[in-house]
């Protein structure tokens, strides 16, 4: 039993880090797209995000994973006769055609950026217009007034609500198991299973409270460090 699960919980960690790690920095130009003057970039997103909040995780990991495969299908049945290039259908089938876990990555990280990209602009149109017209006073640029003054204000102001989610986050990678990515919760449920026993289970919930445990921590610290834009 352990073995089995010490492996889940490692592909757990593998799938919370990899997230945050891509959906962080994706969800930045997305809040910008979200603020954009120009109507068709901002309305574009915002249809992004209403698509990726407003539906369930679990249906975007099956359609990430299983469409692009049906995709290559209609293509290779309907073209593939017509175009002679091994090379260009073997690039195809290697973009299209990922594996599991990779979907999972994909999945998730489009999913949580949508939701970081909110939080990011919720923090930024949250400061008061004066700060922008005070640095340009003071001969800041653009770009100075954005990394010295805004940001670590906007970081200060959303870190109660991106510890919520990622929180959601160290939960949420339980649901990697609906396409057959064995993680920690996939790998409790078989060997609950195999020994009649729910001790896999709670095993599994323990790992997950230690782990959101270990996150509120972190965002606490987190806040005492930038207590001072308070």
């Amino acid at each position: 039993m352990i073995g089995p699960m010490l492996q889940g919980a490692g592909v757990s960690l593998e799938v919370f880090f990899l997230t945050l790690l891509f959906s962080l920095p994706l969800a930045l130009p997305l809040t910008f797209g979200r603020m954009a003057k120009n109507r068709w970039i901002r309305s574009g997103v915002t249809v992004y995000l209403l698509i990726m909040r407003g539906t369930p995780l679990i249906l975007q990991l099956i359609f990430i994973y299983f469409a692009p495969k049906y995709f290559y299908q209609f293509l290779i049945h309907t073209f593939a006769g017509a175009n002679g290039s091994e090379g260009f259908w073997e690039i195809l089938k290697t973009l299209l055609l990922y594996n599991r876990f990779t979907a999972v990555i994909i999945a998730f990280s489009l999913n949580y950026a949508a939701y970081f990209a909110e939080i990011y602009r919720g923090g930024l149109e949250s400061i008061p217009k004066g700060q922008y017209e005070a640095a340009k006073v003071l001969g800041f640029t653009r770009s100075q007034t954005f990394w010295r003054i805004i940001l670590p204000q906007v970081i200060k102001r959303i870190l109660p609500a991106a510890g919520n989610e990622v929180i959601t986050l160290v939960k949420d990678t339980a649901l990697a198991q609906v396409i057959g990515v064995a993680e920690l919760f996939h790998a409790a449920q078989n060997a609950a299973s195999r020994e009649f026993s729910t001790t896999p289970i709670f095993a599994a919930g323990v790992f997950y409270f230690i782990m959101n445990w270990g996150v509120s921590l972190l965002f606490t610290w987190g806040e005492k460090k930038l207590s001072y834009y308070s």
